[in-house]
């Protein structure tokens, strides 16, 4: 069978281009530029890829999920998805991945390399998109816009998870006891009660707690520290809650209200004593005044006006008490 070659001229012609185009590359030449943009290639195959980028054309489609793709290498990483199929593999830890540059990114885990230095306050980070997201800081750059009430967002995820208070949406669902979330982050934390995991452990006294504002709060027991101050009075609290039920005292506020009688209270607490009178919970009376309690801890506390018991008495000068709390202020005399 005889196959056209050209002539002698033709094929060393063509030969010659070929070798041109070689000598470009290890030359680093790129002679391809794209006429929107004025990239520059060094293969023309690599042009026409990139001017899919403005034209938004999108010739490769997956047969599965009919998912288009401007990039070849794009459709044929996104088809292992389909498959199943992870054939970049880490060394140290045998994490299989779909892309070679999602394995790149995962080996800095292992290296510490953090390649993207933010040049305002030499952050470093292993991922170039933590980098863009984190300068957003700097920037005060808030791209994403919630399009109900106008509020932006840095991050797109936290737009995603501001958007299910419009919509209502809960699309985070423990498995065990179906209650639904609008942010992971809440399901995780929720997930505790089951797992009874407490991962944030006291340095000092070693308690455990399953959130970390509890921790937070916990430790300034030991570090004393008071930071909510009164802007009336000056008393400083551990608990922002706490300063905040104090602060009713001076303002006169009772926003908990009895929903049969309308009677208000400052503290919820109190509300919720005061209920049990209504659903006839009051069911420990005193034999002497019959005066009901909720719990049977509260009835023995007032038993003690009538029999005249002090169970509690201070170290120091041997003065006693009715409650515990009477001996816990009274013992600040003697500590300042």
């Amino acid at each position: 069978m005889y196959f056209y070659q050209g002539t002698l001229n033709e094929q060393l012609h063509a030969h010659s281009a070929e070798c041109r185009y070689s000598c470009d590359i290890d030359r680093g030449e790129r002679p391809y530029s794209c006429e929107v943009c004025n990239k520059a290639f060094s293969r023309r195959s690599h042009l026409i890829t990139h001017q899919h980028t403005h034209t938004g054309e999108r010739p490769y489609t997956c047969d599965v999920c009919k998912k288009a793709f401007s990039q070849q290498c794009s459709l044929i990483a996104h088809q292992r998805i389909h498959t199943g199929e992870r054939p970049y593999t880490c060394d140290v830890c045998n994490k299989a991945f779909i892309q070679q540059s999602s394995l790149l990114t995962h080996q800095r885990i292992h290296t510490g390399e953090r390649p993207y230095t933010c040049d305002v306050c030499k952050k470093a980070f292993s991922r170039q998109s933590t980098l863009i997201t984190h300068q957003r800081v700097h920037t005060g750059e808030h791209p994403c816009m919630c399009d109900v009430c106008k509020k932006a967002f840095s991050l797109k995820s936290s737009l995603i998870t501001h958007q299910c208070l419009h919509t209502g949406e809960r699309p985070y669902t423990c498995d065990m006891c179906k209650k639904a979330f609008n942010r992971p982050s809440n399901l995780i934390i929720h997930q505790r009660i089951h797992t009874g995991e407490h991962p944030y452990t006291c340095d000092v006294c070693k308690k455990a707690f399953s959130h970390r504002s509890s921790l937070v709060t916990h430790q300034r027991i030991h570090s004393g520290e008071h930071p909510y101050m009164c802007d009336v009075c000056n008393k400083a609290f551990s608990q922002q809650s706490n300063l905040v039920k104090h602060q009713c005292m001076h303002s006169g506020e009772h926003p908990y209200m009895c929903d049969v009688c309308n009677k208000a209270f400052s503290q919820q607490s109190n509300l919720v004593k005061h209920q049990c009178m209504h659903r006839d919970e009051c069911r420990y009376m005193c034999d002497v005044c019959k005066k009901a309690f909720s719990r049977q801890s509260h009835l023995i506390r007032h038993q003690r006006i009538h029999t005249g018991e002090r169970p509690y008495t201070c170290d120091v000068c041997k003065k006693a008490f009715s409650q515990q709390s009477h001996l816990i202020r009274h013992q600040r005399i003697h500590s300042g």
